[in-house]
C-alpha cells in the first residue's frame, strides 16, 4: 500500500482542481443560449418593451403575511411576482403560453430558486393565468415599466 503524506495529497488535490477549471469555455450562439434577452437579463439591462419567454411557478400560503425582499408583506391573493434582478416596483404583462390568459404584476420579491424558473407568481396571479392546477407553466413575460427609476 502507498502512502501519501498530507503535504503532497493536499498540493495533487489544488493541481487536479485547477487544471479542472482551467479548460476553455465553449462558445455558444444565441440560439444555443436560449435567447438574447436572457443574456441582457444576466447583464442586468432590461429596458421597457423587452420581453422573453421561460417557466413560472407561484407561491401562496406558507409565506403569506411574511416580508418580502423590499420589505412589505406578502399577500397572496395580490398581483405580484419574484425575480431574481428586475427592480423592485417592475410592472411585467405575463401570459400563459398555454391558454393564452394574462395579468399585469409588480416585482416585490427575489426568487425562484429553484430548477430554471424565472418568475414566482402570488397565487392570485397564479389563478388569473390559470396556472394553479398545472404548477409549473411555460410564459411570456413583457416589461411594461420599470420600477426603482
Amino acid at each position: 500500500m502507498i502512502r501519501i503524506q498530507a503535504p503532497v495529497l493536499i498540493w495533487l488535490t489544488a493541481v487536479i482542481l485547477l487544471e479542472a477549471g482551467c479548460e476553455p469555455r465553449p462558445r455558444y450562439t444565441d440560439e444555443q443560449r436560449g435567447s438574447r434577452h436572457r443574456a441582457e437579463q444576466k447583464a442586468g439591462r432590461f429596458r421597457v418593451g423587452q420581453s422573453w419567454t421561460g417557466l413560472a411557478s407561484f407561491y401562496g400560503p406558507k409565506f403569506h403575511g411574511r416580508l418580502t425582499a423590499n420589505g412589505e408583506r406578502f399577500d397572496m391573493h395580490g398581483l405580484t411576482a419574484a425575480h431574481r434582478k428586475l427592480p423592485f416596483g417592475t410592472i411585467l404583462e405575463v401570459t400563459n403560453l398555454n391558454n393564452g390568459r394574462s395579468c399585469r404584476v409588480r416585482v416585490n420579491d427575489r426568487g425562484p430558486f429553484k430548477g430554471k424558473r424565472m418568475l414566482d407568481l402570488s397565487l392570485g396571479a397564479a389563478e388569473r393565468l390559470d396556472m394553479v392546477k398545472d404548477g409549473v407553466v411555460e410564459i411570456r413575460v413583457m416589461i411594461i415599466s420599470l420600477g426603482g427609476q
